[in-house]
């Protein structure tokens, strides 16, 4: 498993580093695409658990907030929200009229999808678009990385207490916890190196190391309600994409923040 793990990570490891550095469209384009997996890996673990979303209404929305993240000028949200709540209200109707059981919680469970992958997904690219937006990217997914190698490792070996049993049984206190302290060290070490501010990089790490694990188990939450264990095979070794974004997804939210209100 370990080998696997390793190997996926050579491979896959370049190309987001490569679309990090260029930054621009071919950023957004690999982010865009990784939310589109992961739209429809939510769509299955919606149908798993006895929803049937409509999936049109879940990955447009992601693509709608993606297109905003790109061009804001563009003022898209209003009026591709009014047409997304309308056009899937729609959809409810029509589905209900065909003795669908539930439309109203299909219809809900579609938005939110949508509403969450493509609002906090956005964070990918307003970080990088920020002054400095490569390097505070950097910081924040190698701390989010290292944090979480860190929790995996420590707690794999020494790890006794469980921290959440029913969401997510493999992890336990003795990992957090050295997944805080590696993740605010690599933090506060990698930002003084980048001229940014140890004590920034202290900072802005020990937060994604404490906050980035409400990612990674609110998708473990979806996963234990439909009793799986990955939310896809994108990635072998590593599961789906939704496994892989989990936590960067509130890392990239947690890192946006920081540095417009404590930084700037």
């Amino acid at each position: 498993m370990l080998r696997t793990r390793l190997l996926s990570t050579i491979v896959y490891l370049p190309i987001v580093v490569g679309a990090l550095a260029l930054g621009g469209w071919w950023y957004w384009a690999l982010v865009t695409m990784v939310l589109s997996v992961g739209c429809w890996e939510y769509q299955r673990l919606m149908h798993l658990s006895g929803h049937r979303v409509w999936l049109p209404a879940t990955l447009g929305l992601v693509w709608l907030l993606m297109a905003d993240a790109a061009v804001p000028s563009w003022l898209l949200v209003n009026p591709g929200l009014t047409f997304f709540l309308l056009a899937s209200l729609t959809w409810a109707m029509t589905r209900f009229n065909r003795g669908d059981a539930d439309p109203v919680g299909n219809w809900a469970l579609g938005l939110v999808g949508g509403l969450y992958l493509g609002w906090i997904g956005a964070h990918l690219i307003r970080l990088r678009d920020l002054p400095l937006g490569l390097y505070w990217s950097v910081i924040a997914f190698g701390s989010t990385w290292l944090a979480d190698s860190g929790a995996y490792l420590i707690g794999k070996a020494w790890g006794r207490r469980k921290m959440a049993s029913r969401l997510s049984p493999g992890k336990t206190w003795e990992g957090y916890l050295a997944g805080v302290v590696v993740g605010t060290l690599f933090t506060g070490g990698l930002a003084a190196l980048f001229g940014l501010g140890g004590w920034h990089g202290l900072a802005l790490g020990f937060l994604i190391a404490c906050l980035s694990p409400i990612g990674d188990l609110g998708i473990s939450l979806l996963k234990r309600q439909a009793q799986v264990k990955d939310s896809g095979s994108l990635i072998p070794g590593h599961g789906g994409a939704l496994d892989r974004v989990d936590s960067l997804l509130v890392s990239a939210v947690i890192a946006t923040y920081y540095v417009i209100w404590v930084v700037h």
